[in-house]
């Protein structure tokens, strides 16, 4: 059986903190090697010492029924004309909005991308949800290097494309991001979107609103292991050099879905190159 170290006390935290569901933190720790019984009373005491309630029978099927899924903004077809280049669609799913793709960036750019980052890589920080710095955590074990956005023509390039694909405005983008997970590197499930109402988030949100939607893109061929799992979706997307997976988490309504809780499983052979972009609900400055 696993023990809960000080890496797994602070997953805890963190995720109860987020909303993550408990079904889902429990699943996330069973996969990990705890024994399903031990996962939810360690889920259930995390959630009291937060003065949150944990409904280990079926918490999310309220909050899934309570969020509604508008028109997906990613063009229809089994291929998308991305700006600049021809998209080939592999999956659609509508609950939770997750497509997957092949062919969105080239072998040529997914090098450049990955010589260009090599040396400037720095570790993964993520948002503090009560203070909104930017902190490392052990949850998150990558490396990463952002781009300004469109700072030179192959950058504007992808993020023009990137734009595209998601039928978002390039201006709503985020900078292109660029992460390195070695072996065994790996981001407990988690939400892209800044958690409500806490004091943290409102740094983040002044600068152009809420996330919206995630697009995660393959830079290499992951020997074993490495995937993004969508643990209450049952869906779990390999890293395909070229391919990306997009996923969208708030609605017309500013609903937020918390079925897009997802994570990046652990490398078990080889490492991990990825880009992401993230599109807010206006204009990202």
């Amino acid at each position: 059986m696993r023990t809960v170290d000080a890496t797994w006390q602070e997953w805890l935290a963190t995720n109860v903190s987020r909303g993550c569901t408990p079904e889902s933190m429990v699943e996330a720790m069973v996969q990990a090697g705890f024994e399903a019984d031990a996962a939810r009373e360690l889920v259930r005491n995390a959630a009291s010492a937060t003065e949150l309630q944990a409904d280990l029978i079926a918490p999310s099927e309220d909050a899934a029924r309570t969020y509604h899924y508008d028109a997906c903004p990613v063009a229809a077809g089994n291929r998308i004309r991305a700006h600049d280049r021809d998209v080939a669609v592999r999956l659609r799913i509508e609950r939770p909005q997750v497509i997957s793709f092949d062919d969105v960036l080239s072998d040529d750019e997914c090098t450049e991308l990955i010589e260009r980052a090599r040396h400037r890589l720095k570790r993964s920080t993520t948002v503090n949800p009560d203070s909104g710095r930017e902190d490392v955590i052990k949850m998150r074990t990558s490396e990463g290097f952002w781009f300004q956005r469109c700072e030179d023509p192959f950058i504007e390039r992808l993020d023009r494309r990137m734009s595209a694909l998601m039928s978002e405005p390039l201006e709503h983008g985020e900078g292109l991001q660029i992460l390195r997970y070695a072996t065994g590197g790996e981001y407990r499930p988690h939400f892209d979107y800044f958690p409500p109402g806490q004091s943290g988030s409102a740094l983040h949100t002044a600068r152009g609103g809420q996330r919206i939607a995630t697009l995660i893109a393959y830079l290499n061929d992951v020997e074993e292991g490495g995937e993004t799992v969508f643990p209450d979706a049952g869906l779990a997307v390999s890293a395909s050099r070229g391919g990306a997976v997009y996923f969208r988490y708030m609605n017309g309504r500013r609903q937020l879905d918390p079925l897009t809780l997802h994570g990046g499983a652990p490398v078990v052979r080889g490492e991990k190159w990825i880009m992401t972009k993230w599109m807010r609900e206006r204009e990202y400055v």
